[in-house]
């Protein structure tokens, strides 16, 4: 193909196609309880066994360099919205840049960044990146949303003229064309049922939350549906209100002031990402109620560890975060060594909860785990 010698990544890309030719046919591996009912598989449904344990243990151990030869660095473009106050995608675009240090491989990033509620512009960056698929190696996309970008995902991943990797979801849909060459992600559903684990441990029974959920889909569904769904079934929780924050700083803040003001019973918020959980923890600030209110963010971003420091926000399901770059550059370096029959579909990092409870060298010690590669602390932005 473009830049790297000796065909191994036309080849790669040949031997990809050829294992998705037919869309979603050869798909799934297995059945699991309730796939009738979803229009998506998760991950036990096509991750081939051993293979995502093989490339979690690769990712967590000291980089081997890459085996071939270059004669000019890859292309990879990057269509994800970067440009939201969450720093999951800076975090993993520098894990991936440094894994690919490591590694030996050569490559130049193009970015197209947007907010997460800038679909059409999105689309607008997927169509641009298809048409001048000759420029392009490796094309990651993180999705706004994932029904929303379906046709994008579908349109990027049937170009042989590139692989195609998505960011910030494990839930392949069934009606796909293409599949993308592989999929990075956290659970957020695990990620939810350990939240509400430690929620149940923490508070006990019976006690009134309110949320701020994101946008209705596939991500809030499981980050907010399947917490709301455990903290109720096992703890006889009740939800007072539930607000659609979009993601976004001024959700959370918004929705927040109206919770404190039309609903004072509630004594938890939980927030679906970070910057709905940074807007919330501004708005009990502004009211002086900080201290009165058990908040949770999402993701254990630098932003949020901060917060629980100063005591802001009370807990947070935590990302082993710089897993998900380090993976998209391993997989890289598989596909220009003809091992993308290596790699599992779907690419799952770790999660724990981060709380205020925990000293901090705990903390600390989390911290320099999850962010291995992209640094502690809040990133500048």
């Amino acid at each position: 193909m473009k830049n790297v010698t000796a065909g191994l990544m036309a080849t790669s890309l040949l031997c990809a196609t050829a294992a998705w030719a037919g869309g979603h046919s050869t798909l799934p591996l297995i059945e699991l309880p309730g796939i009738e009912d979803r229009d998506y598989w998760v991950p036990g449904e096509v991750n081939a066994e051993g293979k995502l344990e093989a490339l979690q243990a690769v990712v967590g151990a000291e980089a081997v360099p890459f085996s071939g030869m270059q004669d000019d660095p890859i292309q990879i473009a990057l269509i994800y919205p970067s440009a939201d106050t969450s720093d999951f995608w800076a975090r993993n675009y520098l894990a991936l840049t440094k894994r690919l240090d490591e590694l030996g491989i050569k490559y130049e990033t193009t970015e197209f960044a947007s907010r997460q509620i800038e679909h059409s512009l999105q689309s607008t960056y997927a169509n641009q990146v298809e048409q001048d698929a000759d420029l392009y190696d490796f094309v990651i996309f993180g999705p706004s949303e994932l029904a929303i970008q379906a046709d994008n995902i579908d349109k990027l991943s049937g170009n042989d003229g590139f692989a195609t990797f998505v960011w910030a979801f494990h839930t392949p849909l069934k009606d796909l064309t293409n599949q993308p060459d592989a999929w990075f992600d956290f659970s957020s559903a695990a990620g939810a049922l350990t939240m509400c684990d430690y929620m149940l441990g923490r508070l006990g029974n019976d006690v009134i939350m309110s949320m701020n959920r994101g946008i209705p889909g596939i991500t809030d569904n499981q980050r907010s549906g399947d917490f709301k769904a455990c903290v109720e079934e096992k703890g006889n929780w009740t939800t007072e209100y539930e607000h659609y924050g979009e993601y976004q700083r001024e959700g959370g803040f918004e929705g927040t002031t109206l919770i404190m003001q039309a609903y004072p019973d509630s004594a938890v918020i939980h927030n679906a990402n970070t910057a709905m959980a940074m807007g919330s923890v501004e708005a009990q600030i502004a009211m002086g109620k900080e201290k009165d209110i058990f908040s949770t963010g999402w993701g254990g971003t630098g932003l949020e560890l901060d917060a629980i420091r100063r005591g802001e926000l009370d807990a947070t399901p935590m990302r082993m975060g710089d897993d998900v770059g380090a993976a998209t550059a391993e997989a890289i370096k598989a596909h220009l060594e003809d091992r993308a029959g290596d790699l599992p579909l779907v690419f799952l990092g770790r999660i724990t909860v981060a709380h205020d409870q925990m000293s901090a060298e705990e903390i600390d010690a989390l911290e320099q785990e999850a962010f291995r590669f992209s640094g502690v602390g809040a990133l500048e932005r």
